[in-house]
């Protein structure tokens, strides 16, 4: 169950991607991020009042507020890297530190790993990088690009253990707080730094919607780490671009090439790989 819920919030955060990814396109990513996390917060709240029952905890409350810290550093220097990269590099150092990160900490406290979940990770990780590829001049990308890839990829990373150290009966509450910590701090700094907003043409559908399945993933995938091993379940959580690519593919026509193609079935493997070793 765990390894299917975490697949559930892979492929909702893929989804919010690219809605997300379209809304920035036409608003700017700064107006995007202050519309959408509050109206994913007011939604999961909703959730974690009436349909999924949870108990608030002081355990709730370090890792909620721990995970909505670090969530908010995760998703600024995220943006800052899509602002000097392409979003094909940056988005699978991201995901593939995301999802590594999980691993060494559910090893460093005693999880153990088959030998079938070694290969799935291993899988996941490259295909990741092949669904991602660019080439030609959008391959191009300098250090400091990558480096602030890399510290996003870790703080998500991060952010994703701490949703999945809360405690077992908590239900989603840890993603709810930590998501109106993250939008407390990200309205703060968007109020400090943004231009004036301009309600003419803006997509309200499309950011609302993505603020919503984003923050639902988030409660899916701690949901996932209460049933599931954190090493995997943050994995298959990771394969996120799979969707947003194939989306790109159907609906704005992107073409995907060979080596996108191969890593999209290397992903399709890799969960399933990983869901039957949990």
């Amino acid at each position: 169950m765990g390894a299917l819920l975490a697949l559930a919030s892979s492929l909702t955060w893929g989804v919010a991607d690219f809605m997300g990814g379209l809304a920035a396109r036409r608003a700017g990513p700064v107006h995007v991020l202050a519309v959408s996390y509050p109206a994913g917060a007011v939604v999961v709240t909703c959730f974690a009042l009436f349909l999924i029952p949870g108990e608030i905890s002081t355990g709730v409350l370090v890792w909620g507020t721990v995970a909505g810290g670090i969530g908010a550093l995760g998703i600024g220097l995220l943006y800052l890297a899509l602002v000097h990269g392409p979003m094909g590099i940056v988005s699978p150092v991201t995901a593939v530190l995301a999802g590594a990160v999980p691993v060494f900490v559910g090893l460093a406290r005693g999880e153990s790993l088959s030998a079938l979940a070694i290969f799935g990770i291993l899988c996941a990780g490259v295909a990741v990088v092949l669904v991602s590829r660019e080439t030609g001049e959008q391959a191009k990308v300098t250090m400091s690009t990558i480096g602030l890839a890399v510290a996003s990829g870790v703080a998500i990373g991060l952010y994703l253990t701490a949703i999945g150290s809360a405690p077992a009966d908590s239900g989603v509450w840890a993603a709810t707080l930590g998501r109106w910590v993250s939008t407390l701090i990200l309205l703060t700094v968007l109020v400090v730094f943004a231009r004036p907003f301009v309600r003419q043409g803006f997509p309200w559908l499309l950011v609302i919607v993505s603020g919503i399945l984003d923050a639902l993933a988030n409660g899916v995938f701690q949901l996932a780490a209460q049933r599931g091993q954190l090493s995997v379940v943050a994995v298959i959580g990771s394969l996120y671009p799979v969707a947003t690519v194939i989306l790109a593919w159907l609906i704005i026509k992107e073409r995907l090439s060979k080596i996108q193609l191969v890593g999209v079935a290397l992903a399709l493997f890799a969960a399933a790989t990983l869901s039957l070793s949990s």
